[in-house]
């Protein structure tokens, strides 16, 4: 039978229906944030984990010139080692019909026999390579579809000059290239990159070696010290040209992965925190005027024998009954979306399987945090509603203290008009609800300055490296440093317009207690197609007598202007050298080393030896200038500077535009929320007050100028304290941000300050419209006739 109570919560919720619909909707958002971000979670962290686990992602990476292979039982034998996977990887390009530039192709080797032991492939697809036979490669599966290549497909690579066609028997992918990029890009780019795996006896023919590895990585043991067996790693490699052993953490792919899976972790438990805690106040707001409403109806039911724990529970369970409305609609969005999502990450992140599933500890989570904000919004008003004493509640409430603003305490209430001078007077007599309202507003426009200004931190970003820095049209690579006739070469080439050498030489820099391995580029002083650039676009040439470190290398080592970092050259002759810092420049791609390019050669005793080449090129030659280049033997890769951005406008375009989406419509559903509700109990708390003032002679717009007016003066203060707001959430934002490999500038422009103030502004006016249309319908015989 259902009781008296339960038909009261019935009536209840439909008679205050609207507001209940908009309180859930906000919790709907915050819930569906919630789930799309920690389903997100939950499906990339174990698609990783099972497949690291099950095709033995290495724990250490080194690359080498050059050892034989005899070291290896060496390197098994190193504590802390368990398994040590000696490899052959080269880059060299590919001459595909369906590009008129040259692809790069990553060639690594495999066992013809058995599988490796670590970094195993997946085999999507066709077959493994059969012993002896020299042609076949295993295809990475994005490039495969990139292109088109099915089993039994030809390609053409050109090793060291040499043309060679390779056949392709099976699709693979790798744990070692779940993100897979290439040089300067931050995108995967399918079409110009590519892993191809071969067989090892094979591929160290082609490459001449024979007998000897050029790439390791390494199992460690469960209870090994990773710094100390790193450190082992490298004494045991440096004769042999080690470059510094990398562990997986700062493996290029997985930190790609990581730090994603970083960002959802993150991102799951702060935001839904902001709308679950709006949720809260507004529950706040409707269920206190509803008590204070229902003050004889609550004395009724305690005279009639209800308990005060009973009435307190009735006011709780509509809460509760908005409460779940919202998780149900918050978890079903929140996995919809959540689905899509994951479509997105199978697009960049190549994992044999990657699916989209709701975890019950995140519906369980959902329902919790969802139950938890409706009890904290409702504790006050169930409070109130234990606390009334029967007597006491039949009698009308109090009525309401006014007395003059502030304003017109300072003697300047005669420039108030009478309506402006009632919306201060109601907004100062409720400071507590006008101040949780304002902050609901600051919120919302602060959700959508938070949302979007990584736009435009990465326009700037994008703008610096690519259109500033770089703006060559090719970087050319070689597989060994080449002599200086190379360049001579390169501007012989029917199309060339210029060309800027540049050295790479691998180090190790120590400054104090502190180490890093990086690469120190010579750059020509006065340099025009690769120049370093500050924040500010400002051009820095390296400087002839020492170093120009970036802001983040100088970070890392400890050191600043006018330091001596202990350089130790890990190639050639290898010599040691003390060199003075004589500028830092802030840069946000990389951690980067510079020196002037003659000064770089006289450290390696070396005479004009370039590893690279920067071109400028007349774009109606390009493809005599590409043809030319396949058939260079010393051309180990080609980068098209136009290929990186457009990789990288395409998946801001796709990706950030959803996400610019989604904070819009979470953004209008906070705003709504609290500007409807408050107009709503506005609208409930003052009826008699309005209708007295239209039987006294005022329109019903003059009476919505009063109504509505406290509200718009809430969202006029709002505006710009949302956005102070916005921007200092965006500045901790950054920090997610804040890297090695890139890192993003505080830049908020003036159009993402407008898009948050007008959404604010259009939630506002629906919500105002709204009520007007409630105002126009008062019945005014009806309300005046209610008892204060």
């Amino acid at each position: 039978m259902v009781s008296a109570l339960f038909r009261k919560l019935l009536r209840d919720l439909w008679q205050q229906r609207s507001e209940a619909l908009a309180i859930a909707l906000v919790m709907a958002a915050g819930i569906a944030t919630f789930v799309l971000a920690r389903s997100s979670f939950h499906s990339l962290q174990e698609a990783r984990d099972n497949y690291y686990r099950q095709y033995r992602f290495a724990d250490v990476f080194v690359q080498l010139e050059r050892a034989p292979l005899s070291l290896q039982p060496e390197l098994e034998q190193i504590p802390g080692v368990s398994v040590a996977e000696t490899r052959v990887v080269q880059e060299v390009l590919l001459d595909l019909p369906s590009l008129d530039e040259p692809a790069v192709a990553r060639l690594v080797s495999v066992p013809e026999q058995g599988r490796p032991r670590l970094n195993d492939m997946a085999l999507r697809r066709g077959r493994w390579i059969e012993p002896g036979e020299s042609d076949e490669v295993i295809v990475h599966e994005p490039f495969a579809l990139a292109h088109g290549l099915e089993p039994g497909d030809s390609l053409t690579a050109v090793i060291f000059g040499t043309r060679r066609t390779l056949r392709v028997v099976g699709w693979g992918l790798s744990p070692e290239y779940v993100y897979t990029i290439h040089g300067a890009s931050i995108m995967p780019d399918e079409k110009r990159f590519g892993i191809l795996w071969m067989g090892r006896s094979a591929l160290a023919t082609a490459v001449d070696m024979e007998g000897a590895f050029n790439d390791v990585t390494f199992d460690l043991a469960a209870d090994a010290s990773l710094p100390a067996v790193m450190e082992r790693i490298d004494g045991a490699l440096e004769l042999y040209g080690g470059l510094g052993s990398l562990p997986r953490a700062l493996q290029t792919s997985n930190w790609y992965v990581q730090n994603e899976i970083t960002g959802l972790d993150g991102s799951s438990r702060a935001v839904p925190m902001v709308f679950l805690m709006v949720a809260a106040f507004l529950l706040n707001v409707v269920l206190s005027r509803m008590v204070a409403v229902q003050r004889q109806q609550v004395a009724a039911l305690k005279a009639l024998g209800y308990s005060r724990w009973a009435v307190g529970w009735h006011y709780a369970q509509w809460a509760l009954a908005v409460a779940t409305f919202g998780a149900v609609v918050g978890i079903a969005l929140g996995s919809w979306l959540g689905a899509g999502i994951t479509q997105i990450y199978g697009r960049f992140y190549s994992f044999p399987e990657l699916s989209f599933g709701l975890p019950s500890q995140v519906a369980v989570g959902a329902v919790a945090v969802t139950t938890l904000a409706a009890l904290l919004g409702a504790a006050a008003a169930v409070a109130s509603a234990v606390r009334l004493q029967p007597a006491e509640a039949m009698r009308p409430e109090a009525p309401a203290s006014y007395r003059p603003t502030l304003l017109e305490r300072a003697g300047l209430g005669r420039l108030l008009s009478p309506t402006l001078r009632m919306t201060l007077r109601n907004l100062e007599r409720r400071p507590i609800r006008s101040t949780l309202t304002l902050i609901g507003l600051c919120y919302a426009s602060a959700i959508m300055v938070v949302g979007t200004f990584t736009i435009d931190s990465l326009d700037k970003v994008m703008d610096l490296q690519f259109r500033a820095a770089q703006r060559q049209d090719l970087l050319v690579s070689f597989y060994l440093p080449a002599s200086p006739r190379a360049r001579y070469e390169l501007q012989r080439v029917p199309g060339v317009l210029a060309v800027e050498p540049q050295r790479a030489v691998a180090t190790r820099m120590d400054c104090g207690q502190r180490s890093r391995y990086v690469a120190i580029t010579g750059r020509q002083q006065g340099a025009s197609l690769q120049r370093v650039v500050d924040e500010h676009y400002r051009a820095v040439d390296p400087p002839a007598g020492g170093l120009l470190l970036s802001e983040q290398l100088a970070t890392l080592l400890g050191c600043s202007t006018g330091a001596t970092v202990g350089v130790q050259v890990l190639e050639g002759e290898r010599p040691y050298r003390e060199i003075p810092v004589t500028a830092v420049v802030r840069e946000f791609m990389g951690v980067n080393a510079y020196m002037e390019l003659g000064a770089l050669h006289r450290l390696m005793g070396e005479d004009r030896v370039l590893s690279s080449a920067a071109l400028a090129v007349d774009s109606a030659s390009e493809n005599e200038v590409f043809q030319r280049l396949k058939d260079t033997p010393l051309v180990a890769a080609v980068t098209l500077k136009s290929a990186i951005l457009k990789s990288f406008q395409d998946t801001v375009q796709q990706n950030l535009g959803a996400m610019m989406a989604f904070n819009l419509l979470f953004a209008s559903v906070i705003a709504f929320g609290v500007v409807y509700n408050s107009a709503r109990v506005t609208l409930s708390e003052r009826s008699r007050e309005l209708a007295s003032l239209r039987v006294m002679g005022f329109t019903r717009a003059e009476i919505s100028r009063i109504l509505l007016g406290e509200l718009g003066l809430l969202v006029a203060v709002s505006l710009p304290l949302g956005l102070l707001l916005g921007r200092s959430l965006s500045a901790a934002t950054l920090q997610f941000f804040n890297n090695e490999l890139y890192r993003l500038p505080l830049l908020i422009t003036p159009e993402t300050y407008a898009r948050a103030a007008l959404t604010v502004i259009a939630a506002a006016v629906i919500s105002g419209f709204t009520v007007r249309r409630r105002v126009r319908r008062l019945d005014l015989v009806a309300v005046l006739k209610t008892r204060e």
